[in-house]
């Protein structure tokens, strides 16, 4: 599947999945001070009760996604699949994060990164450029490459797929109580 290379682009994406005012509001976001706190809290919380996976990314990308739609409602919060890249070389080829507007919110990319399974390339990066004990990354889209990431999206998700991950999700965070 070829990959989406712009915001414009990813903008057409979310406008087939979930119209053209979706896709305005994401190209207009800003993200301030409030909503920034807001995104981080909510990773925060969600990342206390969430288990352990070999592949945390799809259901935690979908729990953050609806906590961020709830908390956040004049947010445009989408959740999106594609490549992780890290200095151009893909790591991960079906990775999910939270698109809230511009902005990347990968809540996987940390749990993914200092577990035993992750490749050792991501563990060495992320140890590297951000150290230890680290929760969420949030960067906007076009300045992660600065950190050696590169997001290639290739869908946005349509309701029906990120409700399927969120009940997923449910399950799991449930199981753990």
């Amino acid at each position: 599947m070829p990959h989406i290379k712009d915001l414009a682009q990813l903008a057409r994406h979310i406008a087939a999945h979930h119209g053209w005012d979706a896709a305005r509001a994401f190209k207009a976001y800003t993200l301030d001070d409030a909503d920034g706190a807001t995104l981080s809290r909510t990773g925060l919380d969600l990342l206390k009760v969430f288990p352990t996976l070999d592949d945390p990314a799809p259901p935690l990308s979908a729990a953050l996604a609806v906590s961020l739609e709830k908390r956040m409602p004049d947010a445009p919060v989408h959740v999106v699949t594609g490549a992780l890249l890290v200095e151009g070389v893909p790591l991960l080829e079906a990775h999910s994060w939270v698109m809230v507007g511009p902005h990347v919110a990968d809540i996987a990319l940390f749990r993914l990164a200092y577990s035993a399974s992750d490749p050792a390339e991501l563990s060495r990066h992320v140890h590297r450029v951000f150290g230890e004990g680290k929760a969420l990354y949030v960067d906007h889209w076009s300045r992660t490459k600065r950190t050696g990431l590169t997001y290639r999206p290739e869908a946005v998700l349509d309701a029906e797929t990120l409700n399927a991950r969120m009940a997923q999700a449910y399950r799991l965070i449930a199981a753990e109580s």
